[in-house]
């Protein structure tokens, strides 16, 4: 909170009320730590498109609460175009995420089409969102 204050130009009392103003009303909505993906052995990172057979509530349902299970789909979201969803995964390794494709991925039965991307680095990664004042 005292790097927060010195940062913003506030006193460490104005500060602390503030980010306490800001976690009631929602705005903060937790804390996390950001770890080193390849620090903890996660070498790659794949973004994967899917297609589902249909638009049914129970295709859609299936798919997400499949994904929802597997915590190496680090984000999924509901996109437009030709796909209906973007995830992205990261793997220890080529083999690693294989695996969770053959055995994991392709076994969701909602799913049509899939299509990989290898991500082969990162120009620039979610730091926070972006507020105007």
């Amino acid at each position: 909170m005292a790097r927060l204050s010195e940062q913003v130009g506030l006193s460490l009392s104005a500060c602390h009320r503030r980010v306490k103003m800001l976690e009631a009303d929602g705005k903060i909505s937790h804390y996390a730590a950001r770890l080193n993906r390849k620090r903890v052995g996660l070498e790659i990172q794949v973004f994967i498109e899917a297609k589902l057979l249909s638009q049914r509530r129970e295709d859609i349902e299936a798919f997400e609460d499949a994904i929802r299970e597997m915590p190496e789909v680090l984000e999924c979201h509901l996109i437009s175009g030709e796909f209906d969803y973007l995830m992205r995964v990261a793997a220890r390794n080529t083999e690693d995420y294989e695996k969770l494709y053959r055995d994991r991925l392709t076994l969701i039965p909602s799913v049509a089409q899939m299509k990989t991307l290898l991500c082969l680095s990162t120009v620039k990664e979610f730091r926070g969102f972006h507020l105007q004042d």
